[in-house]
């Protein structure tokens, strides 16, 4: 794969523009990972059985997941087939991408199968938050290609509640997507003045603030349900790195799910779009 980028360094700090506080990385104890399968193998059709399999999987573990009709679904493959050009990306294998529209009106998250000479398909989805505009301290999520690799290690949230008493990253034990620093502009100004923020992927408040998931709430980072996050850390959605590193580095073997049953498709990738803007931006 052709990819135009910059890898991030190691990220050990502990502050993030997007959530209010990140932790210490800590080490969290996992049973053995069952074996690695490479996706650089499949063919369009075990891709299919396993896009089938995982689209199974995803609608018996996540509540409500999000079904798209054909034309729906076309949408999200051509969007995100035009991100991936602007970024100079190639699909040389058969992969699932995480793609978030940001569009204040739709906030959705899709899982899409991209591969190279076959079709790509769209197992279903769910509901996200993304930046708020408006509100100061507040950014709008960047769109782009945003690399999930292994310079960077993850986290999970320890389940502690701020000053508000808000669990910003969900429970104990939510897998946090780290994407290092980014680029966003600053949702309470007009004049299109922009910061770093730290993108993340990551669950929030089970009592107060999953409720708001469907609608711009969050600092910049993306916001999914308990549900998505349990779904996507268990099936290693966006671990094809890690999980190519977690058989030498225990800190990587130690960030993955404890009950990881890797799909064949795990990808490194998410894609994030914003449908309400022509060209895209």
């Amino acid at each position: 794969m052709t990819r135009s980028y910059v890898p991030a360094i190691l990220f050990i700090g502990t502050l993030a523009a997007c959530t209010a506080a990140v932790p210490p990385h800590k080490a969290i104890v996992t049973a053995s990972i069952p074996p690695v399968s490479l996706p650089q193998g499949l063919t369009p059709q075990a891709t299919l059985v396993e896009a089938s399999r995982l689209r199974s999987d995803l609608m018996q573990e996540v509540p409500g997941a999000l079904e798209w009709n054909q034309a729906d679904t076309q949408r999200w493959i051509m969007l995100t087939k035009q991100m991936l050009a602007r970024q100079n990306i190639v699909i040389d294998h058969a992969q699932l991408l995480v793609v978030v529209d940001r569009n204040p009106a739709v906030q959705e998250l899709a899982l899409v199968v991209a591969q190279s000479g076959a079709p790509w398909l769209v197992i279903g989805g769910g509901y996200v938050s993304t930046g708020k505009a408006g509100r100061r301290g507040y950014f709008i999520t960047p769109t782009g290609v945003f690399v999930h690799d292994a310079s960077i290690l993850d986290y999970r949230a320890q389940g502690t509640y701020n000053e508000n008493h808000i669990r910003g990253l969900g429970v104990m034990g939510m897998r946090v997507w780290d994407f290092g620093w980014q680029t966003a502009r600053k949702g309470w100004r007009d004049d299109g003045e922009e910061a770093e923020i730290r993108l993340q992927v990551h669950a929030t408040d089970p009592t107060y603030l999953e409720q708001l998931i469907g609608h711009p709430a969050s600092k910049g980072c993306i916001r999914v349900s308990a549900d998505m996050n349990r779904f996507m850390d268990k099936h290693g959605v966006l671990d094809s790195a890690y999980e190519q590193a977690a058989i030498t580095d225990t800190a990587f073997k130690a960030i993955l799910s404890a009950d990881l049953m890797p799909t064949k498709l795990s990808g490194d990738m998410l894609v994030v779009i914003d449908s309400s803007m022509a060209p895209l931006l």
